[in-house]
């Protein structure tokens, strides 16, 4: 009896439908099954208090806080620097270069350094994560503002000045409806940009919440089911934020008379 029990305890001789519960039920598995990511979803966004800190909407709000504020920064400064390169010739082969440049330091090692010298200024929480988050948005919105902004055909500037139209009606009723498109497709990549940014910071600055400190804290404690639950999570988020600035795109293009 007792050699039996321990045969029966002991054996590795499983069947596949056995072998593939006992893969997709363990706590800690390398790679979690898609029910054990729903599961975590459901009891991290629906069953917890939105207010606790293992809930994803309250990481959620941290997470989106930073990112917009830094891609309404980032948008600003990238829109101001496109207008600054096509109207000054100077700054096109001085300026741009160094826009370039600027998106060659891996933000992985330029997050530290931003939120370690904020510290030292007493400047924590929203405003560094903000800052590595327009960082990484201002240069696509600079890249397809300009792109934009010199869109016009040769003939329809020419037609302006026929008019004797000076260089701000020029700028407001032909270059600026042409950037529109430009705009807004820039605008969707510098979005996504902020939301990567802000959890690369947050992976740096952990105790104030978020996705990053959501995929640190799992790393940790080897929590792979926690890790993804928050991979899918920020990733909603993205696209939520890509969709509002897509309905914002045909909102401004219907307003302009485009059909």
């Amino acid at each position: 009896m007792q050699r039996d029990a321990f045969a029966n305890a002991n054996k590795t001789d499983y069947t596949l439908s056995e072998f593939i519960k006992g893969t997709w039920s363990q706590e800690r598995p390398k790679l979690p099954a898609p029910d054990q990511i729903l599961s975590e979803l459901y009891k991290t966004v629906i069953d917890t208090a939105p207010t606790s800190k293992r809930s994803l909407v309250f990481h959620g709000y941290v997470t989106l806080s930073a990112t917009l504020f830094g891609f309404l920064i980032g948008s600003a400064l990238g829109m101001i620097l496109a207008i600054l390169v096509v109207h000054v010739k100077s700054l096109d082969k001085s300026l741009m270069p160094w826009v370039v440049a600027s998106q060659t330091i891996p933000i992985i090692a330029l997050a530290p350094m931003i939120i370690v010298i904020m510290n030292q200024f007493d400047i924590t929480g929203l405003i560094p994560k903000s800052i590595i988050a327009a960082y990484l948005s201002f240069f696509p919105v600079t890249v397809g503002m300009v792109k934009g902004l010199r869109s016009p055909d040769p003939l329809q500037l020419d037609l302006m000045r026929t008019y004797s139209a000076s260089r701000v009606q020029t700028f407001f009723k032909l270059r600026i409806p042409a950037s529109v498109p430009f705009l807004f497709a820039s605008l969707k990549v510098g979005v996504a940009a902020s939301l990567v940014g802000t959890v690369v910071a947050e992976l740096t600055k952990s105790e104030d919440g978020g996705f990053g400190a959501r995929l640190l804290a799992g790393s940790y404690y080897g929590q792979t089911i926690q890790i993804w639950s928050a991979l899918f999570a920020a990733a909603a988020c993205a696209w939520a934020l890509v969709t509002l600035v897509g309905i914002l795109d045909r909102v401004v293009t219907k307003a302009m008379g485009a059909r």
